[in-house]
């Protein structure tokens, strides 16, 4: 997968990024916000190399998959969206957002999101689902944005309770221009 919007590139994360995995999964900040155990930040090198590898092979069965989002103006990795199934599920798709804090407060993850939801639905995707922890307003408003609709809290797929969200391809207005790339 290879998106373009007017601001940001979606690809495939690549292995001369791992500083910048590195930098990212390294940071309690980022970490405390991701999955339902305990945060575990990313410490080694070695670590963002085999995470770029498992994101590959995730991104093997279009639409899933876990991408970059580059800044197009600069070059700059500003953090990951992803389309992958939830846990405890076997039909349920998320789709998520982590990004640097360098790299907060620009609309980088709505836009990325929106690009990425019509890239799924435009793919057969019928139902795209959000989580976020409960605390963790500045997602939940990137997912407002994105029109989902609010499902309540639920401990449906993650051990502790989380926010749910979701869209269907028939709520979907496809709002965010999806240009290929070149």
């Amino acid at each position: 997968m290879d998106l373009r919007t007017p601001r940001l590139h979606l690809r495939p994360w690549r292995h001369e990024d791992a500083d910048r995995v590195l930098a990212l999964y390294g940071r309690m900040d980022v970490m405390t916000w991701l999955g339902d155990g305990e945060p575990v930040v990313m410490t080694e090198l070695d670590q963002a190399h085999r995470s770029i590898d498992t994101w590959a092979a995730r991104s093997a069965t279009p639409p899933l998959g876990v991408w970059a989002v580059e800044i197009a103006s600069s070059g700059v990795v500003a953090g990951t969206v992803l389309l992958g199934p939830l846990p405890r599920s076997d039909d349920d798709i998320e789709i998520g957002w982590h990004f640097h804090p360098d790299s907060h407060g620009h609309g980088y993850a709505t836009e990325a999101a929106q690009a990425l939801l019509s890239y799924g639905f435009a793919r057969g995707l019928a139902e795209v689902h959000a989580v976020t922890h409960l605390g963790h307003e500045k997602s939940q408003a990137v997912v407002r944005r994105l029109g989902m609709r609010d499902r309540g809290v639920v401990d449906t797929w993650y051990a502790v309770p989380m926010q749910a969200f979701s869209l269907t391809a028939e709520e979907h207005d496809g709002s965010t221009a999806v240009v290929p790339p070149g």
